[in-house]
């Protein structure tokens, strides 16, 4: 019997991509979230979304739930990414 070992790295570098500055703060910026959909994320995000906006001054939290929870999240999520000055993204079972 042979064991073939597979290495799921990625072995190409996109230069294109660029890693955001860190915010010095929370307070007044607007904030997305996005849900893979499954049940255990509704309601810790409505937590999460309100701490943020109590405890760290957080201006407004957009959620938005990704249609299916096993594909990367598509266009229109992706566009609205453009308004946020972060985003937090989860799973939940």
């Amino acid at each position: 019997m042979t064991i073939e070992i597979l290495d799921p790295t990625y072995e190409e570098s996109d230069a294109s991509l660029v890693v955001s500055p860190r915010l010095d703060t929370l307070e007044g910026v607007s904030l997305g979230i996005v849900s893979n959909g499954k049940h255990g994320t509704g309601r810790f995000f409505d937590a999460l979304a309100d701490h943020l906006r109590t405890e760290y001054g957080v201006a407004s939290v957009e959620r938005v739930v990704k249609p299916n929870y096993s594909a990367p999240a598509g266009d229109e999520i992706m566009d609205a990414t453009q308004k946020w000055h972060a985003v937090i993204s989860g799973i939940g079972d």
